[in-house]
């Protein structure tokens, strides 16, 4: 599989977002040993995952996002190349679309209304802060979480955790999945390696036996430079403070 560019932007506005778009996803699959990703069936909890678009489901594709618990229940997790950079600002016009399959929306796209990101990613994408929480709109009065449930984020879990990695590559129209063990790629950064993830991956989720977003793609290389190898930042207190920052 033909390695990726090295530090693609990952974000723009309209003019230059179908460049970016092209380009906003991320990695996994790069040792000998490593698995391959596939697709992913579908289930309640893989619901709570989905597509970041443009305006609309079947809209220009940003990245993948999940829906975790808050307060509000309202909330998504992904990776904050995804929505934000500091040469582009925020990306507008962004709607997420959960359980997004084969063109079928079946619980409809919720518009996003707020970004959070930490103040170092915004000032100079730092990659060491590359996490976002989305804040979404109701729809039909609804919120998100009740419609699909949501992931609690956990922090603080260390390294070697098993995880499976669901995400929306660009090139296909339904979600792949892999499982994994967690490693450590530097002390505030993690990787896993697996086959498959391209552009689009960025913000999946990393969750544990029991549920917990432990990761997203992102971080290092922003989330990685080829299909085989995928990182994120580890989930410390630097997301515990910016969770609390997106709630309050």
């Amino acid at each position: 599989m033909a390695p990726r560019p090295v530090r693609p932007a990952r974000a723009a506005r309209t003019v230059a977002l179908t460049a970016l778009l092209l380009t906003a996803g991320t990695a996994c699959g790069g040792q000998d040993q490593a698995p391959t990703a596939e697709v992913a069936q579908q289930s309640a909890a893989r619901d709570r995952i989905g597509t970041l678009s443009v305006r609309t489901a079947q809209g220009p594709r940003a990245c993948t996002a999940s829906v975790v618990h808050s307060p509000g229940r309202n909330l998504l997790v992904t990776a904050a190349h995804c929505v934000q950079s500091s040469r582009i600002g925020l990306l507008d016009g962004l709607v997420f679309t959960p359980g997004y399959r084969n063109g079928f929306s079946p619980y409809g796209s919720w518009p996003v209304r707020q970004i959070t990101v930490d103040p170092r990613w915004a000032s100079d994408d730092d990659p060491e802060y590359d996490v976002a929480f989305v804040t979404v709109g109701p729809v039909d009065g609804k919120q998100v979480e009740d419609s699909v449930g949501g992931n609690p984020v956990a922090t603080g879990q260390g390294f070697g955790l098993a995880v499976s990695v669901t995400g929306y590559p660009n090139e296909r129209d339904e979600p792949i999945t892999c499982a994994a063990r967690t490693r450590s790629q530097s002390p505030t950064q993690e990787r896993f390696d697996c086959g498959g993830y391209t552009d689009g991956t960025s913000g999946s989720p990393w969750v544990t036996d029991n549920g917990a977003v432990v990761g997203v793609i992102g971080g290092y290389q922003e989330g990685g430079e080829t299909p085989g190898t995928s990182y994120s930042v580890t989930f410390d207190q630097r997301v515990a403070t910016l969770y609390q920052q997106a709630t309050t």
